[in-house]
């Protein structure tokens, strides 16, 4: 049995942890703010996004980039505010969600595809990319609720979590950023992938929230550890020193009202042998 040690609490929905400069970045959805925390606990508040913040990753040159999901913008930091950086809403389908940087600066962001909160029918969707100046296209279509993603240490391969597909999905990426050789990374039976993380000897950790499961996974399905968890875990990230603190963010509920009625989303930790490895 793994120890978890909560790390902060009383969120409303936290999301889309990335490990940056010595603090854990997050965003706390329901509350309309992009927050970073440090080893401590000690927690403050970096952007607010009224449309709610999702995926954050970096641009080369160290400004930060916030998915704002309802109106499908990523927003680039600017001096002490966030500004325009693509406008996605005529390539993404729903919500825009999760999103991965790499080295170049190139963000793939994914989406809902159709309105999962109030129950709509399911319906595949994009993911898009952004080029670090702006410049979006679509990358790959007809995934089933793309979401948490990570690229390999040689920047070659990229695995999206396909929520509602079940399986996690990796394509090769070319020079120009564009995504070929779709193929299936692992099939995950009842899991459902939301926020994942890449470590070292290549497997993923998985949070699956609708089975209130952390798993990791090897390439080709293996389930090398399944742990249950309480709260349902809806991300996860690799950070710390050394890379071996895995941050687990889990919620009650997906529902933004008993979100930010209860407030009962946390961040919790672990130490793990394999530390984390590419990005994010």
């Amino acid at each position: 049995m793994r120890e978890f040690k909560v790390l902060l609490d009383n969120l409303a929905f936290g999301e889309g942890p990335r490990w940056h400069d010595g603090r854990l970045y997050y965003s706390d959805m329901h509350a309309h703010t992009v927050n970073a925390v440090d080893l401590q606990g000690r927690n403050m508040v970096v952007a607010e996004v009224a449309a709610w913040p999702s995926g954050l990753g970096w641009l080369p040159d160290g400004r930060m980039l916030v998915v704002s999901m309802t109106d499908r913008k990523v927003l680039r930091q600017e001096g002490g505010g966030l500004k325009l950086h693509a406008d996605l809403s005529k390539l993404a389908s729903y919500h825009c969600n999760d999103m991965v940087v790499d080295s170049r600066g190139r963000a793939y962001v994914g989406n809902f595809g159709y309105d999962i909160i109030a129950g709509a029918s399911q319906k595949p969707a994009e993911l898009v990319m952004v080029e670090p100046g702006g410049a979006a296209r679509v990358v790959a279509r007809d995934l089933m609720f793309p979401n948490g993603s990570v690229i390999t240490s040689d920047g070659k391969t990229i695995v999206v979590g396909e929520s509602m597909g079940h399986r996690l999905t990796a394509f090769d990426v070319a020079a120009d950023g564009a995504l070929t050789n779709r193929r299936v990374w692992a099939e995950l039976g009842e899991g459902v992938p939301d926020g994942i993380a890449l470590d070292a000897e290549g497997a993923i950790w998985v949070a699956s929230p609708f089975t209130h499961e952390l798993l990791r996974v090897k390439q080709g399905g293996q389930v090398a550890e399944r742990i249950k968890r309480e709260q349902m875990p809806i991300a996860c990230m690799l950070g710390g020193p050394a890379r071996r603190t895995l941050f687990l963010l889990t919620s009650e509920s997906i529902d933004p009202d008993v979100c930010r009625a209860k407030r009962n989303s946390r961040i919790e930790t672990t130490e793990v042998e394999v530390a984390g490895a590419g990005l994010p």
